[in-house]
């Protein structure tokens, strides 16, 4: 009877907590599907967004792929950018899109609209690869404006080491700009040594070396 007695007890307790409790717990039970369910879609809607990002890329690459670009030509890449950063603008390719409009630009002889799609990326993107990219590429510009003091200070910027050949590169560009002949050449050299140490081929360095008079720089 007392292990009667004691189960009964057991199941009027279960029951009271049910009554008290059921209800909360078929909704957890029902928002945590939902969530589940959410969550799924929600990663669904994602990769269908990077893979629209990822198409609407690359049309935008094959549409740029010569070096000149008629004026529809250009006009069209440009409305492409444009859809690619309103409507993918956290996703990569919108950078990339972005670093592609720089370039664009550049080929246009607009260095001003360059610099800008270059100082966005560099100020908002998260990756510091495109980052990286973006900070040498404004250093260019810098240096094709007459600036190479703003090129060097660009340059100081936390560049990722898979670009330090670059970046190197790049500040002898700036010092040859300031006729810092030695700075230069010490720039380029490593430049050099940086790329073969990363198995990265740089081109033109070392002819910009031999107009200096320096050796090939050998493995």
């Amino acid at each position: 009877m007392a292990e009667l007695r004691s189960e009964e007890e057991q199941l009027e307790v279960i029951k009271r907590w049910w009554k008290e409790n059921g209800t909360s717990l078929i909704a957890g039970a029902v928002l945590a599907a939902a969530g589940v369910f959410g969550w799924n879609a929600w990663q669904n809607y994602q990769e269908g967004q990077a893979e629209a990002a990822s198409v609407r890329y690359q049309q935008l690459v094959n549409m740029t792929a010569g070096n000149t670009l008629a004026d529809d030509q250009l006009a069209n890449a440009r409305e492409l950018i444009s859809e690619i950063t309103s409507d993918h603008g956290n996703t990569l390719y919108a950078e990339l899109a972005q670093l592609l409009e720089a370039r664009l630009a550049v080929q246009q002889g607009d260095l001003e609209a360059a610099k800008n799609a270059l100082e966005n990326v560099a100020s908002e993107s998260s990756r510091r690869y495109v980052r990286s990219l973006a900070w040498l590429r404004l250093a260019r510009i810098e240096i094709a404006n007459g600036n190479p003091e703003i090129a060097l200070s660009l340059l100081d910027e936390s560049i990722t080491d898979a670009l330090a050949a670059q970046r190197a590169n790049v500040r002898g560009d700036a010092y040859a700009a300031l006729e810092q002949t030695e700075q230069a050449r010490d720039a380029w050299q490593t430049a050099l040594e940086l790329a073969q140490t990363q198995n990265q081929p740089l081109y033109g360095v070392q002819f910009k070396l031999d107009d200096l008079g320096v050796e090939e720089v050998t493995q």
